[in-house]
């Protein structure tokens, strides 16, 4: 709202004279008000005046806006402003009346979210569980605010290391039944192999014994694939992560993609032939080595399937493709900018987001993790120790560009300091007021007496449940949830410290503790709905 009077003013006192220039509201320490703005500052150069002078411009235009207390000049010309207690209180009570209406998210384009696609050759790990939360808190918050959003796993399941998995697969079953056959150099080694293994032998005895051919190959590789394919949707459905659509490599292949793209690119001289295997002109658009498609024994590289899969997005109508990949997939963008500038696909459509990886600590012990060597916590194994709750908010919590150090003994903790614990308490500690109210005999009444609500923790509460909005506005363009979680922390916070400080439920003064209740529903509502897009429960007791 700041900004638009701004504009306004801009647009009915300035605009004439030519001047046209970016600024910023934001929120500054609190000792110097609600908002503050540096409209002053970055039109010095264009005014050729100091900037407090054309701070005093602006205040003066400002001084008959009823939403505010207080506009004053601070500094070099920084313009701040105290939001009005009345222009709060009314704040709250269109909050109460319809959140929806307050927040005015419009409808917005269609966009493929794409996260947590793995290799199908083993449990998920915590490294997945990263990549899964963040997707769907992203893909949560879009949906929320206007975007129409499909979640996408994409199943690697037609490549090299699904071949590795079924020949070590074949070895366990061979092992099993009694012939010492070597697992494959870079094979798969954990127990969830052999479990696979003893699939196979129920349901076929020893028809494969010391037998391996392609027909055996593709009868393991299906075995593998059904079997770690459920183990993964397993995994989802505890961690309350569900996706809309699971894309499989295998079907560039079956539908004509993968041969698609490679004849565009061949008719505009953009692969060529080298050392028996087909090259991709990757130097033609950026400053990188030319990348193999097809190797020299006539397989597809993991790049001239990721090409197909991006193209096929396009094809399917989406407006923009959000891929969120570990850090380790960094060398793997210019490549893919490249390929999508061949085809001719719009610069914008593919967006990354490359989050950083996770150390568990177990104490003071860093916890190691080895898909092969069979030695890696599960997503699973973490879930059952510190629950879905903890889980979800841990991942979601800290910056995608930071790394995550998940501290177990922390997660699982029932104090202040776990910060789930401390969200989540907020809001079930709100539940217990309307609990306590109802035991001393006061009824509440939604929208009753809010004209009480006057001290500064007060306003400060009704400050934070008006920045919802702009936390969801902010995940989205930045695509990091932690914004929201820090968010929540704030409110939890505030709240907490609110309740120490005043009583809330007071029988000697009902119409108070109607007007103290009424803020404290609306806390627990903008709460509520934060630990839903985390995906997180919003508790009624603890």
């Amino acid at each position: 709202m700041i900004r638009r009077e701004i504009q306004s003013i801009l647009k009915s006192h300035l605009m004439e004279l030519g001047y046209e220039y970016d600024f910023v509201v934001e929120i500054p320490e609190e000792q110097f008000g609600d908002f503050s703005t540096n409209i002053a500052l970055a039109g010095a150069k264009y005014f050729k005046k100091p900037p407090r002078e054309i701070a005093k411009y602006f205040v003066e235009k400002f001084s008959d806006r009823p939403m505010f207390k207080e506009v004053t000049i601070a500094g070099p010309g920084f313009i701040n402003f105290k939001v009005s207690n009345e222009f709060y209180r009314d704040f709250l009570i269109k909050f109460m009346q319809d959140p929806r209406s307050i927040w005015n998210f419009k409808k917005r384009e269609n966009v493929l979210l794409e996260y947590g696609s793995a290799n199908p050759t083993g449990p998920l790990t915590i490294g997945h569980g990263r990549q899964v939360v963040i997707g769907d808190v992203l893909g949560n918050v879009l949906r929320y605010i206007g975007y129409d959003v499909t979640k996408e796993m994409y199943l690697n399941d037609a490549g090299r290391q699904i071949k590795l998995l079924a020949k070590s697969v074949w070895a366990r079953y061979n092992q099993i039944l009694g012939f010492d056959e070597p697992i494959p150099e870079d094979g798969y080694k954990g127990k969830y192999v052999i479990n696979i293994a003893k699939r196979v032998i129920s349901d076929h005895n020893d028809r494969y014994f010391k037998i391996w051919n392609e027909d055996v190959e593709r009868v393991f590789k299906e075995y593998a694939l059904v079997e770690i394919t459920n183990m993964f949707n397993s995994t989802l459905e505890k961690i309350g992560a569900q996706f809309d659509n699971v894309f499989k490599e295998s079907s560039l292949i079956e539908d004509g993609t993968i041969r698609e793209v490679l004849t565009i690119l061949e008719q505009k001289d953009l692969i060529y032939e080298q050392d028996g295997a087909i090259w991709f002109r990757t130097s033609r658009f950026v400053n990188d080595n030319d990348k193999v498609l097809i190797k020299n024994d006539g397989s597809y590289t993991y790049f001239l399937t990721d090409i197909a899969y991006h193209y096929r997005k396009y094809k399917r109508g989406f407006f923009t493709a959000i891929d969120i990949f570990g850090s380790d997939h960094h060398g793997h963008l210019p490549r893919m900018y490249a390929a999508m500038k061949a085809l001719d696909i719009p610069e914008d459509f593919l967006i990354f987001v490359l989050h950083q990886f996770v150390t568990l600590k177990r104490g003071n012990e860093v916890v190691k993790m080895s898909t092969r060597a069979g030695e890696f916590v599960t997503l699973d194994e973490l879930i059952d120790e510190v629950g879905s709750d903890a889980a979800r908010y841990f991942f979601a919590m800290v910056d995608v560009n930071t790394h995550l150090n998940f501290d177990l003994e922390l997660a699982k903790s029932k104090t202040d300091e776990n910060p789930v614990f401390y969200v989540q308490y907020a809001h079930a500690r709100i539940s217990s007021l309307f609990e306590n109210a109802q035991a001393k005999g006061i009824n509440f009444t939604l929208l009753d007496s809010i004209e009480l609500l006057e001290s500064e923790s007060e306003m400060r509460l009704i400050k934070l449940i008006s920045l919802f909005d702009e936390i969801l506005e902010k995940v989205a363009e930045r695509l990091s949830p932690h914004y929201l979680t820090d968010y929540l922390e704030k409110v939890a916070s505030a709240f907490h410290k609110y309740y120490a400080e005043n009583k809330i439920v007071d029988v000697e003064n009902v119409p108070l503790s109607n007007a103290r209740l009424n803020l404290a529903y609306a806390v627990k509502s903008v709460l509520s709905e934060g630990l839903t897009l985390v995906g997180i429960n919003a508790p009624q007791r603890m």
